[in-house]
């Protein structure tokens, strides 16, 4: 069978937005929503194919409730997932000369905390969306600064003792709560600061900077991996890693 170019196009362009679509839901409610759809799709299968009749009707019986229970349950979840349709990045909207400026912000900023001992938490958001955990807290949209990072965690501050969360070159919000750590694998030394940063690598791909106020150490997260006691170099070489170089070999 002859395949014309147009149907590849075709395909790439809807490979290309369901890519987008589950990029944006990834880690939000919605995920869920879809995952729970998955299993009531499934035990129809298997229940048709097994010749299960009372739960064949049942999940029959949901699937004829199910699009206006999405509708009304989850208005809130698909009005601001059209919302991020609408300003979903296909290409960054930013260049690595940008990226590398916000990153050099965010270290000099976490080394003047760690060196006047200012406990600090700064998320940055890679693939998963951490919209469910900013719009709990102060919204800000500000270009990434040192200065702005310092202001934001001094103790005088109303925002200071919630999460910073960061989404490409912008600052989204501040005085964000994040869900505590609760594997005992993680040290008992670890207060609550170091415990909700933990915690949010548990289910997002986010990375993650924790500065004691105690001690004044610098700690990264990510993906349940924490590294100690970073000086300058090393914590530049961690985010870089993490949103130049992996960025730039397609990991």
């Amino acid at each position: 069978m002859f395949i014309r170019w147009q149907d590849i196009l075709d395909i790439f362009l809807v490979a290309l937005v369901l890519y987008r679509v589950l990029l944006i839901i990834k880690g939000t409610k919605a995920a869920r929503m879809l995952a729970g759809l998955g299993v009531l799709f499934t035990a129809l299968l298997f229940s048709r194919y097994l010749g299960l009749y009372t739960i064949d009707w049942i999940v029959q019986s949901l699937w004829t409730q199910i699009v206006l229970a999405i509708i009304i349950l989850f208005q809130p979840e698909i009005r601001k997932t059209l919302a991020h349709v609408g300003d979903a990045r296909f290409l960054p909207s930013f260049s690595s000369a940008e990226e590398s400026r916000s990153i050099e912000e965010i270290v000099k900023a976490s080394i003047a905390l760690a060196n006047r001992k200012i406990g600090a938490l700064i998320v940055i958001e890679k693939e998963t969306n951490l919209s469910d955990f900013s719009e709990m807290g102060t919204q800000l949209d500000a270009k990434v600064s040192r200065e702005l990072l310092l202001s934001i965690f001094h103790p005088s501050s109303p925002v200071h003792d919630g999460a910073v969360i960061i989404r490409g070159n912008r600052v989204l919000a501040a005085g964000c709560f994040l869900p505590l750590a609760l594997s005992v694998d993680v040290s008992r030394t670890f207060g609550t600061r170091h415990r909700a940063g933990i915690g949010l690598t548990e289910e997002t791909d986010a990375v993650v900077i924790v500065v004691s106020e105690e001690s004044g150490k610098i700690t990264t997260a990510y993906r349940n991996k924490i590294a100690k006691k970073l000086d300058l170099a090393e914590l530049r070489d961690f985010l870089t890693e993490h949103f130049i170089v992996s960025k730039d070999t397609g990991k």
